[in-house]
């Protein structure tokens, strides 16, 4: 069974800070139908990143769309976001299931693993992240990740996410696959009109939506 919090398919947009415009651009991003929201800061001020994820955990909880913080569980947890996104060399997800609430979102970074997959699966993540589909502005030495994993993937029985370089015009055979949400930086907080970028998400999940 799906989290509650992840009930819905569409846009998983991350955030590119630091950015001066931070929250008016994930309001953005929310208004054109973000179902969730990843804050991603890779810097090491750490008052300045406690203080805008819990802004972000406010700004989301208007929208009641999760907040999902990268890599850093005790920020989750300061920041009273609703989950947490484990990588490589991150925190193991058992462990962070205890340092979390109950009800918290644990993601995982698959890459292009099946295998991991399963692992995380079995240790309790909530949804489960694959990629690069495509080249990637924002890491361009990430391996990739092919359409046929999503399909084999889909037997886990948990969400979907996937990642990398992915745009509304090479999205699609993504959804088609079975994937849950697509996570975008570039293509949404690059954008000059960052609303009108995530709609054009929304939009075409809604346009392949698929019985499930």
């Amino acid at each position: 069974m799906s989290h509650p919090l992840l009930r819905h398919r569409g846009l998983y947009a991350v955030t590119d800070g630091p950015r001066a415009d931070l929250l008016e651009a994930a309001r953005a991003a929310l208004l054109g139908g973000a179902r969730v929201v990843q804050y991603r800061d890779k810097t090491s001020d750490a008052t300045r990143r406690l203080d805008e994820a819990r802004a972000l955990a406010q700004l989301c909880a208007e929208f009641e769309v999760p907040l999902i913080i990268n890599d850093d569980v005790e920020l989750a947890c300061a920041s009273d976001a609703a989950g947490v996104h484990l990588g490589e060399g991150d925190l193991g997800i058992a462990e962070a299931r205890g340092r979390l609430d109950a009800n918290a979102v644990i993601g995982a970074s698959c890459y292009d693993s099946l295998q991991r997959a399963r692992d995380a699966a079995a240790a309790g993540a909530d949804y489960l992240a694959f990629g690069a589909f495509f080249p990637s502005p924002t890491k361009p030495d990430a391996r990739r990740a092919m359409l046929q994993l999503l399909r084999e993937a889909r037997a886990l029985g948990k969400p979907l996410v996937a990642i990398g370089g992915i745009t509304p015009d090479n999205g699609g055979p993504l959804i088609q696959a079975g994937v849950d949400l697509i996570a975008a930086i570039s293509s949404v907080f690059d954008s000059p009109d960052i609303r009108a970028a995530a709609q054009r998400f929304t939009d075409l999940f809604n346009s392949l939506s698929i019985q499930r």
